[in-house]
């Protein structure tokens, strides 16, 4: 189990832009005194900013603009000038985002025009002697340059519903569920998936009940999918294709409720005609169980909330009590 503090992605991306202000605020400060004095010299600006950019390796690029956001500088790269003088910048999203009385902005991210890919501009203000704003300093970056240490993200753990395609949900009580060749064998396919995923190293599992099939990945080869007809799942002998592996201990899912998730699969497959389960997702590391009904609503839960109910909860959920 991760040590991670579990933040919300929003808060994991605020962390991350706190860490980008904090390298940048001292550097464009000290650059925003440069070129007040010498504001309105097109080269002395592009002298100022080329010195900066040596102490900002992950900046793509700086360049000037006055308070009307047309640029006076020219695109100062790590490769040199790169045409830009002229330019009105005032439609762009980062300008859009201008807070009155902030010495330096960072924008949202948003899509480049040229290179059409993640970027963040900071905008850095520059005053004269009285206080009055002449212009601003803007600072692009590709998102993936920037020197962060992006720690890990950790999916939090709690129930998640994402309603689907609204076209499928209202014609559910116009379809009845057909036997699949799963439906018909499911008891044997699930014994099957219950062995590979507690003796032959297999942490994460998609069955698909109305097309008879599944996807698995193995904690010894993580980064490729195996997928798993009819055939194999019904066949004991496949767990012979893989090698035997201890159940990891830091799997959140005990090995012994492991069947237990499994057979709710089934009985939420078999629940009703209208409603049914269409596929089931099991990852033993992160505890989540995923659903997708026949409404092609979704449910991503914890097991052990997902353990705790009856098939009359999900019934009532499917017409429209959750």
């Amino acid at each position: 189990m991760s040590d991670l503090p579990e933040d919300t992605l929003q808060e994991s991306i605020v962390h991350q832009r706190k860490a980008l202000m904090g390298l940048l605020r001292e550097p464009m400060r000290r650059l925003a005194d440069d070129c007040a004095r010498v504001w309105g010299n097109r080269q002395e600006l592009d002298k100022a900013l080329a010195a900066t950019l040596e102490r900002l390796p992950y900046c793509k690029h700086l360049y000037v603009v006055d308070n009307r956001y047309v640029q006076i500088s020219d695109n100062v790269a790590h490769g040199g000038l790169l045409e830009g003088y002229g330019r009105d910048r005032s439609a762009r999203p980062y300008v859009q985002g201008v807070a009155p009385g902030a010495a330096l902005m960072l924008s949202d991210a948003y899509i480049s025009l040229k290179e059409r890919r993640p970027s963040l501009t900071a905008l850095q203000v520059v005053r004269d002697d009285t206080g009055k704003v002449l212009g601003y300093i803007g600072a692009y970056f590709g998102l993936r340059d920037l020197p962060l240490t992006r720690t890990l993200y950790v999916e939090p753990r709690h129930w998640r519903q994402i309603k689907g395609d609204p076209s499928i949900r209202g014609t559910v009580f116009h379809q009845n569920r057909s036997d699949s060749d799963m439906d018909r064998q499911i008891d044997t396919v699930l014994g099957v998936v219950t062995e590979l995923m507690l003796y032959h190293g297999i942490f994460h599992v998609m069955l698909h009940f109305s097309s008879s099939r599944a996807v698995i990945w193995l904690f010894s080869d993580p980064y490729r999918y195996r997928m798993l007809d009819i055939a194999a799942l019904i066949d004991p002998d496949t767990c012979l294709a893989y090698p035997r592996q201890p159940y990891p201990a830091d799997a959140l899912i005990p090995a012994e409720r492991l069947r237990a998730v499994l057979d709710n699969f089934r009985a939420l497959r078999l629940m009703d005609e209208m409603f049914y389960l269409r596929s089931g997702t099991v990852n033993i590391f992160n505890g989540i169980v995923g659903l997708t009904f026949s409404c092609d609503g979704s449910h991503y839960i914890p097991y052990e909330e997902f353990l705790a109910m009856d098939t009359d909860f999900w019934v009532g959920a499917g017409q429209g009590g959750r």
